[in-house]
């Protein structure tokens, strides 16, 4: 691949991040499409929230496990492969799921196989991982807020469709729609993204001539990278802080039908109202935030929104309340998401941005592992009001742990 000097500035980078905002359009429109339908279907087939919880939490073991190693796989590689190969994974769960929408087959054991793909499901930190080899360090907050906009408007139209579609056509529909924009997302992959993205920017650091290329399955190297100066607790805080709304986020299907009593088609118009707030955010306010204000001041600033959005979480008793407290929500998770990846991958040569991302990537399946099981049995004993309260308690900690040991600026910007 030809190496370049600017690579923001040239047609052929431009080129490049179109394919990739395209690519990841289909990909959020197809998650979007079946993310409420899979709590339906799950409640049709005779699942309870807690089988529920189980079947998430096999889909976030899978990530867990595989996101980090897929990472590197992307970096030695390239994008090409690792996009394709994720894109062809998704078309296979979401062929399982019409599968399992077929009362003439055993949709149980098709539910639970279609975790299975779930493996090689990582386009996010691939697309991630391009945008960061393509540009400078300053750059990649904006850059990165710019792709949350492209998931955003994916989101968007899968909601509006999947739940329109269950209500009009039955549960089986989104499956295969979800199926199809996949297709086109494998198809684009393909035959439009760069072979390598790596060695495009001049500070990308190659490996020595005649050197052998280290395994894909090298979990020392991987776990290397984990003990950088400031890795850890940047992990910490991207964990901690995410956590009690992430445990709300997994069990929403299930508090969209029992607590707010919302219909499908509701539920997806509440998803895509989630997603409009995700788009306008990353895509024209962190940019703005970021080249205002340093990284650490928003840090402290979205956990701070965390611990306000939990104490009106706390209180909430009809989904009004909850629209107006998903703002502050969506805005404090897509401002730390974005800027505790930028801080990752500065810390890190150019040659492990996909590990790194795979790790950071790593941290959602972590909470769908630990989440569902969790957040069900919370629900089922305290109702929802315990997570805002877990939220408030969590976050202040987080707070007081930025304020006492602050980060150290790895650039100069104006609080």
């Amino acid at each position: 691949m030809q190496c370049f000097t600017s690579l923001s500035l040239l047609p052929q980078a431009e080129t490049f991040h179109r394919q990739i905002h395209v690519s990841l359009v289909y990909h959020s429109a197809a998650c979007g499409t079946i993310c409420g339908s899979e709590a339906y279907l799950s409640r049709n087939l005779g699942l309870d929230s807690i089988a529920f919880g189980y079947l998430q939490t096999i889909f976030g073991v899978l990530q867990l496990l595989c996101g980090p190693v897929f990472g590197r796989f992307a970096d030695q590689h390239g994008a090409r492969a690792a996009l394709t190969l994720s894109f062809l994974a998704a078309l296979v769960l979401y062929l399982l799921l019409v599968a399992a929408s077929n009362p003439a087959l055993p949709g149980v054991y098709l539910l639970f196989a279609s975790r299975l793909p779930g493996a090689l499901m990582h386009t996010m930190p691939v697309a991630q991982m391009v945008i960061t080899d393509l540009l400078a360090p300053e750059e990649r907050p904006e850059a990165l807020g710019r792709l949350g906009l492209c998931f955003g408007v994916g989101v968007i139209l899968g909601s509006l469709l999947g739940g329109t579609l269950i209500s009009a056509y039955g549960i089986q529909c989104p499956a295969i729609l979800a199926a199809l924009a996949t297709l086109l997302g494998a198809v684009l992959s393909f035959t439009c993204i760069p072979t390598s993205t790596k060695g495009a920017r001049t500070d990308a650091q190659a490996p020595p001539p005649g050197s052998p290329r280290a395994s894909v399955f090298d979990l020392k190297a991987i776990a290397s990278l984990l003990q950088l100066p400031d890795v850890p607790r940047i992990f910490l805080v991207k964990v901690a802080s995410t956590f009690p709304s992430g445990l709300f986020m997994i069990m929403f299907s299930i508090i969209s039908m029992d607590f707010f009593q919302l219909e499908a088609a509701q539920a997806g118009y509440l998803m895509s109202f989630f997603g409009l707030l995700q788009m306008v955010t990353q895509g024209l306010v962190i940019g703005w935030l970021s080249s205002h204000f340093s990284e650490e001041a928003l840090l402290r600033a979205s956990v701070l929104v965390f611990i306000v959005v939990g104490l009106a979480m706390a209180s909430m008793s009809s989904v009004f309340h909850f629209c107006l407290l998903v703002p502050g929500l969506v805005l404090s998770l897509c401002t730390l998401n974005v800027v505790t990846d930028s801080m990752l991958t500065k810390a890190v040569s150019s040659s492990d941005t996909g590990t790194m991302l795979g790790l950071c990537a790593s941290v959602q399946p972590l909470l769908r592992t630990l989440g569902p099981t969790i957040g069900g049995l919370l629900y089922r004993s305290f109702g929802v009001p315990i997570f805002g309260h877990v939220q408030i308690a969590v976050n202040t900690l987080v707070l007081l742990l930025l304020w006492r040991k602050p980060l150290p600026q790895r650039k100069d910007k104006v609080w």
